[in-house]
């Protein structure tokens, strides 16, 4: 197998990458992201976690398409009334328990969602072998995976692995989210503010 070509310093200026220009309250939590790479959201049930990752793929839609695979709940009253009640429309697709493999097929096509939420990272058997070998083969696409909780951690070893390896990171506590990223950005987003006020009392 050849060996890849060492970047120079001149190969590394002349990288563009495509940011995703966030403004708002979505800048001051994650900053200006790239569209790259692994984001990770996690938190216990009842929590916002659902909530809080179909608004931030609603404000995604306004740079990129986006898929939502829905792996645990698939279409069902609860989906639709969420999906509705964030006001999600253009450019947004959901995935009806989606498995990897149908998944894979999709993103090889052309025209494929460049952003695709996973609802759960425990419904997809993936290991972590599996899960690099996804990402080596989608560099351009932007995942972002739902994780349950164990405490106050991602839940299992492929998902505190995953961590590790993600650009952005989001427990979501109480219904808001404490972003922790390398573009900058960390801080509180609010997902629901009396449900936030009520946790907090």
């Amino acid at each position: 197998m050849a060996v890849k070509r060492a970047l120079s310093v001149s190969d590394i200026r002349k990288y563009k990458p495509v940011e995703l220009n966030f403004t708002g309250a979505w800048k001051a939590s994650i900053g200006t992201p790239e569209l790259c790479g692994t984001w990770l959201i996690w938190g216990n049930s009842a929590n916002g976690k659902t909530r809080f990752a179909l608004q931030l793929a609603k404000y995604l839609t306004n740079f990129r398409h986006v898929a939502y695979n829905s792996l645990e709940e698939g279409l069902s009253k609860s989906m639709q009334e969420a999906i509705i009640a964030t006001g999600l429309d253009k450019n947004f697709v959901l995935l009806d328990k989606e498995t990897v493999e149908d998944l894979i097929h999709r993103l090889r096509k052309r025209r494929s969602p460049d952003v695709i939420f996973i609802d759960s990272l425990q419904y997809t058997g993936l290991n972590y072998n599996q899960y690099k070998e996804l990402r080596r083969e989608f560099p351009h696409k932007l995942f972002i995976f739902i994780s349950h909780a164990e405490g106050n951690e991602p839940k299992g070893n492929v998902a505190r692995s995953i961590k590790y390896d993600a650009f952005v990171k989001i427990p979501v506590i109480g219904y808001a989210a404490y972003p922790q990223s390398r573009y900058g950005g960390g801080e509180k987003y609010v997902v629901w503010q009396y449900g936030h006020e009520q946790f907090t009392i």
